[in-house]
């Protein structure tokens, strides 16, 4: 199944935004995680003020999949001071890449993976990179199977969670 459509959000889709980034978080890390740490996280990093400052961060874009018009998964890119981490001006990290529960397998979070490595080609930058958590090993796999390798670890705060991404790159 690949009828996915992929389209750039703007700030008229900020509550749309909101209620996917909330929804595919929760479906992902819930199981994991207290109650309390889950809901700070998304009171406070996905919220509607954070999420509008994000969007309208040149340096930051974010895209929905759809299927049928309906908002299946997102994607957020971050280029230069964007970055969470390395900064670099020859790299794109991936931030999000989420689908809901119910689309895993079909090829929702793929077809947002290959728009990502598209406008890195078309920026023409040397590798991408991101960070996931070491306990998700499906998200783990997906990369893996995408070509990244393993490059270092760094500390993902939840709540009052410290947790550790895994950080991987792809050189282009």
């Amino acid at each position: 199944m690949n009828n996915v459509a992929i389209k750039r959000v703007t700030l008229d889709d900020i509550n749309q935004l909101q209620k996917i980034s909330r929804q595919t978080f929760s479906e992902t890390f819930s199981a994991g995680n207290t109650e309390k740490n889950m809901k700070r996280y998304l009171e406070e990093e996905l919220s509607v003020e954070k999420l509008t400052a994000e969007l309208r961060d040149s340096n930051s874009q974010f895209y929905f999949a759809t299927i049928d018009d309906k908002v299946v998964g997102y994607l957020k890119l971050n280029t230069g001071q964007a970055q969470t981490e390395l900064k670099d001006g020859q790299s794109l990290e991936i931030e999000r890449i989420y689908a809901l529960k119910e689309y895993h397998g079909k090829g929702v979070g793929q077809s947002l993976y290959q728009h990502a490595i598209q406008i890195a080609r078309q920026q023409h930058v040397d590798y991408v990179w991101l960070g996931v958590w070491e306990e998700n090993p499906r998200a783990i796999n997906f990369y893996k199977k995408n070509g990244f390798v393993e490059f270092d670890k760094h500390v993902f705060q939840l709540g009052d969670d410290e947790q550790t991404d895994i950080m991987m790159k792809l050189q282009l």
